[in-house]
């Protein structure tokens, strides 16, 4: 049964992924949220700040940013009031006007992220939605630019929007850029049936940033009818989301998903051996079932619902912050007016905004999840691979195994690390490119591999002998960004694909393609690509960016015949 038609799956009820998981889902989400160069201002801002500011009039008051020659930046402007007291745990309120200048030379607080292990104070704040704008200067007489909104990853518990340095993206593509905060953990997606059915709330605040930039990007040089949302992991789910949710009508006009998407799930194992299979969207009962037992735990839950609300609302940051709370509130809820139904069941539905989107993956995307697990859980020998398919698998295993044998990779832990990039992103991906589109063949959907086996390593990955990450999840992020501090800076070769993938990126806000002149093309998603040779391949070198039929090279008619 393909992927995009497969029977609803029932809701298993999970009310916290199990503590032998605590410490990657820890690494996973601080790798985003430390990704802040050395150069940093102690604010947390990328940025540094030139004497020279610039003062821009929103809809909420005048705001003097920093101008760095060839653009300026705008940094910590709050799009909401801030989330706390009475608004903690509710759906995002227009910030209070303000008089005179607000300086906005520096990021705001990043929101409260998944705690370090052994860390003794909690990162973050409540009050930090804020967004950052970056806009060329000056601006362009008589026409509007394209306007990008980045949302960032993180697993739902950490990263912030201001640790993204976005000027190459402004200048080379004479774009305006947006970076944005929102609530994450159980901040931002905590339930109980108290509040009823509260949306996500940090979907919420996305959407809300949104709303922000409709009504102020023209003041920083952006045409408010030429959005285009992107985001990597964490973020990309956040706009699957976005494509399936009625409150996001008329908030953005194209999409850019970058590693994840409304079909992408994990199975059994998948993070370690007896660690639960992962959905990275949840039902609304299942999350205020969560509620209920956390708000016992806290002692709340004596009382009527505003007795038991209150009492919540009252609780610390510090209380509140656990790792053990953060990772059991990281999944957004369905079955609320933002998400009424599952994204995946209303991709597969047709019950999705019709914009352009692009949509892709890396080549090598697990090995980041599996070398970052393989210290506890180390796989050496083929029995130990073996023993990771059945506990995935199942009886399905023995399949597995014969499309995927060993000896047909390096390692045994890196044929495993195929499996899962092949089974939980790659063929997900494509198979969400193919379900949108067969409900809207008149728009163009485009796909991409992005396949730098010499990428640099993120810092902060630990190294594993004999296991190369590649092109893992995640490091696509300093080609397109400059603040993404990595073991080694990119080669000549390296910046020249850096540049064409920023080229496309921006080409495809402006337009709704993202083929620019001179560049190699870029054939979108679809029947017109019989061979299959429809996924843009983005390497270094010459010929490295080229078609390629990524279905066949990741078994995705396999995974296609395997139930989920």
């Amino acid at each position: 049964m393909s992927p995009t038609t497969r029977a609803p799956r029932p809701r298993r009820r999970r009310h916290g992924l199990r503590a032998l998981l605590l410490p990657l889902l820890c690494a996973l989400a601080l790798l985003t949220a430390t990704a802040v160069p050395a150069t940093a201002t102690p604010s947390g801002s990328p940025y540094t700040a030139a004497r020279n500011g610039t003062v821009v009039r929103t809809d909420h008051g005048l705001v003097r940013g920093v101008s760095h020659g060839s653009y300026a930046t705008f940094l910590g402007i709050p799009y909401a009031a801030p989330p706390t007291g009475p608004l903690r745990w509710r759906a995002p309120v227009p910030p209070v006007g303000w008089r005179g200048v607000r300086d906005a030379t520096t990021a705001g607080q990043r929101c409260v992220q998944m705690p370090t292990p052994g860390a003794g104070a909690v990162l973050g704040s409540e009050d930090c939605l804020h967004l950052n704008v970056t806009t060329p200067t000056p601006k362009t007489a008589g026409s509007k630019r394209p306007v990008l909104v980045w949302m960032h990853g993180g697993a739902f518990l950490g990263g912030s929007g201001g640790d993204y340095r976005t000027e190459r993206l402004a200048l080379r593509g004479d774009a305006v850029v947006v970076t944005v905060n929102y609530r994450l953990g159980i901040f931002g997606y905590f339930g109980h049936p108290g509040l009823g059915s509260a949306p996500p709330f940090g979907l919420a605040d996305q959407q809300a940033a949104l709303r922000w930039v409709r009504s102020n990007a023209e003041r920083f040089g952006g045409d408010p009818a030429n959005v285009t949302l992107f985001g990597e992991s964490a973020g990309a789910l956040g706009i699957c989301a976005h494509l399936t949710s009625p409150t996001a009508v008329g908030l953005f006009q194209r999409a850019v998903l970058q590693s994840g998407s409304c079909l992408m799930s994990f199975p059994r194992g998948a993070l370690g051996p007896g660690t639960p299979a992962y959905e990275p969207f949840a039902s609304q009962s299942d999350v205020q079932a969560a509620g209920t037992e956390a708000a016992r735990r806290l002692g709340c839950e004596k009382g009527g619902r505003d007795e038991v609300l209150a009492c919540l609302r009252e609780q610390s940051t510090d209380r509140l912050a656990t790792a053990e709370l953060m990772q059991s509130f990281n999944r957004p809820a369905f079955g609320n007016a933002l998400l009424p139904v599952a994204p995946d069941q209303a991709l597969a539905s047709g019950r999705f905004h019709r914009v352009p989107v692009v949509l892709g993956t890396n080549h090598d995307e697990m090995r980041m999840f599996v070398g970052l697990s393989l210290a506890a859980f180390p796989i050496r020998t083929e029995s130990d691979y073996r023993a990771r398919l059945v506990d995935a698998f199942g009886a399905a295993a023995p399949a597995v195994e014969a499309e995927y044998p060993a000896a047909h990779h390096p390692t045994p832990a890196l044929a495993w690390a195929a499996v899962l990039t092949d089974r939980s992103l790659t063929c997900t991906t494509l198979a969400s490119a193919r379900a949108m589109a067969d409900h809207a063949p008149g728009l163009a959907f485009y796909g991409y591999e992005f396949n730098d086996p010499d990428a640099p390593v993120l810092a902060g990955l630990p190294a594993n002998p004999g296991f190369p990450y590649g092109a893992a999840h995640g490091f696509e992020m300093p080609y397109l960004f400059a603040s993404f501090p990595t073991e080694k800076p990119l080669s000549e070769v390296q910046r020249a694909l850096s540049d064409r993938m920023v080229g496309y990126w921006t080409h495809f806000a402006r337009t709704g393609d993202p083929n620019t002149p001179g560049a190699p093309t870029w054939p979108a998603l679809g029947p017109s690509s019989p061979d299959g040779r429809s996924v843009q391949s983005l390497a270094p070198g010459p010929g490295g960016i080229h078609p390629v039929d990524a279905a066949s090279a990741h078994h995705c008619s396999f995974w296609a015949g395997l139930p989920r």
